[in-house]
């Protein structure tokens, strides 16, 4: 039914056209013919598509990712332009997407910037401005823009087919990179402060809580507490004996933290017990070492990247003959592993080889923040050579931030998170972890580390857990395949209901190409993780899901899979 009223609707528009201009027999325009009701035309028909047109699926496609109006907010507008979130932009276009002092969205991609501004009917591309019929709107806190002009300015290929009730958008552009020659976070506002880590070996925390920093701005300023994540997480090990990326991964997947700076002073040695998150961390990439194009792709859309090199300088006051004091520039080419974390910002892939101490191959360079305080580089910042040797080897984007509220309670028994592996010797494992509800609850979503790239899972749960019979009648929740190691939260396709004191399950099936141990695990490895807890998780592995053994009792370790929920 809803089909035919639009398609009536549709000849209705076609006729009145037709009687509104009319092209003589020799195939000239002669005369535009005018009756009393033409200037009714929008005010009458436009409602009426709008309504045809909301009323049931409108799909926007752009390069095989769908959006649809019943999941993610699409609509028609009266104009008759189809209006996208701008919290979708980013990954439907592959672009660069911000928003600026509450008025302004900005993105970008190649070399090309276009910029909305709230509710005016302009679009700025590339510093030229153009009339456009539906301006940025913002509707019940969020914002939307028109999708056939953000195609156009990206250049995208739009087009709306009324008789599927869809628009559809096709990358048309050459070059298969989205990043221009240079970039630098700073001259977008994207870059944190610079901070000084002092005599304490805490760099990975500055290291990864800048770059948690940097993923929010411009949207949101803050400032987390890097001595809360290296004094308060699950870990034995002291300020002054460093850290690693994995730690810092661990506390915040476990909702330790981030928390505010102001909260938890630096450099005092103590930090105050109790202190709630003031974000929960719900995914985190690791992206595959010495893949530049990765890395700045990752910047370019996220933020800084969290990376590590080998210093032979130890603050900012000390020499190095691998570091150019004048130009800023360093590049260590040895077989020393990396030993302190910095944060890439940017990247100039014209950056003068001369101008590193060091003989070279090429040019270009990566723009790296310290946590030496300004007083080192270039107020913090300088540059590493793409040929040094440990650049990019280890890197970290922190791709999902969230609000408290995103979850009422996390069940987890992995404080130390990603120690180590388990598995059977091939690809893919059974894990499963078995909890018992704190109060009448819904089940709403895992998190897991994938420990390699193309990581494919299965989700299952199981309500009522006796035993490990109980396993085997499992509902698959979801399933999917995660391009980037790291660590993910995977929603459920539903809620599922437990009640206070009943005991569920969920199990994950992975499967990890060129492992044979693809299951993260936690575990007493060594002194840092001495303290692991044994005795707070219920888990279970499986070669083939039939046959069980306990990950605790068997194997001495944890599983890291984690389970979220929200009150019922």
């Amino acid at each position: 039914m809803k089909q035919s009223k639009r398609y009536i609707i549709m000849a209705m528009l076609l006729l009145l056209a037709a009687m509104v201009k009319f092209t003589s027999p020799g195939g000239k325009n002669e005369k535009v013919v005018r009756f009393r009701g033409a200037n009714l035309k929008e005010e009458i028909w436009n409602p009426l598509i709008v309504e045809s047109v909301n009323g049931s699926t409108l799909t926007l496609t752009v390069d095989n990712k769908e959006l649809t109006n019943k999941e993610h907010g699409i609509f028609m507008d009266g104009n008759l332009n189809i209006m996208v979130p701008f919290s979708a932009l980013g990954d439907l276009f592959h672009c660069s997407a911000h928003l600026y002092g509450e008025k302004t969205l900005v993105l970008e991609k190649h070399s090309d910037m276009v910029s909305f501004q709230l509710e005016k009917g302009q679009v700025e591309v590339n510093g030229k401005k153009e009339e456009i019929t539906s301006p940025m709107a913002l509707i019940d806190g969020e914002y939307y823009v028109a999708a056939d002009v953000v195609a156009e300015k990206l250049k995208f290929n739009y087009n709306w087919d009324i008789s599927k009730n869809q628009a559809v958008a096709v990358n048309t552009a050459e070059e298969s990179s989205i990043l221009p020659l240079k970039y630098d976070l700073r001259d977008k506002k994207r870059a944190p402060g610079v901070k000084n880590q002092g005599p304490y070996g805490t760099c990975w925390a500055f290291a990864a809580l800048s770059a948690m920093e940097s993923t929010l701005l411009p949207e949101e300023t803050r400032e987390f507490s890097p001595d809360h994540m290296t004094l308060q997480n699950g870990f034995s090990r002291k300020q002054t004996e460093g850290g690693e990326y994995t730690m810092g991964m661990a506390y915040l997947a476990a909702w330790q933290g981030p928390v505010n700076e102001k909260d938890d002073p630096y450099g005092d040695g103590k930090s105050e017990e109790g202190l709630k998150p003031v974000k929960h961390v719900q995914e985190i990439q690791l992206l595959e070492g010495k893949d530049f194009e990765k890395i700045k792709e990752a910047v370019f859309l996220h933020g800084g990247v969290q990376t590590t090199i080998y210093s032979a300088l130890q603050d900012a006051r000390t020499y190095s003959p691998y570091y150019n004091n004048e130009n800023n520039a360093y590049c260590y080419l040895g077989t020393e592993k990396p030993d302190h974390a910095i944060m890439i910002i940017g990247w100039d892939d014209t950056y003068p080889k001369e101008n590193f101490n060091l003989e070279v191959e090429d040019d270009g360079a990566f723009l790296c923040q310290n946590s030496w305080g300004e007083t080192f580089g270039d107020g913090g910042v300088f540059y590493v050579s793409y040929y040094d040797a440990n650049i990019g080897l280890h890197n970290v984007v922190y791709t999902g931030i969230e609000e408290t509220d995103n979850y009422s309670k996390i069940y987890q028994s992995d404080l130390c998170g990603w120690v180590g592996q388990l598995g059977y010797g091939k690809d893919n494992a059974y894990g499963a972890n078995v909890y018992t509800a704190e109060s009448d609850e819904v089940l709403r979503a895992a998190g897991f580390y994938a420990t390699g790239k193309e990581t494919s899972y299965e989700l299952y749960v199981v309500k009522d857990f006796k035993d490990t019979d109980s396993l085997s009648g499992r509902t698959k929740v979801a399933e999917g395949t995660l391009t980037n190691a790291g660590y993910y939260t995977i929603e459920f396709g539903k809620g599922y209901e437990v009640e206070q004191g009943e005991q569920f399950a969920v199990v994950l099936y992975v499967t990890t190409p060129g492992s044979v141990h693809p299951l993260a695990v936690e575990y007493a490895a060594d002194d840092v993780t001495e303290h692991v807890d044994l005795s707070d998780g219920e888990g279970y592995i499986s070669s083939k899901g039939k046959k069980w053994e306990s990950a605790e009792k068997d194997q001495n370790c944890n599983l890291c899979l984690k389970v979220y929920s929200d009150k019922q």
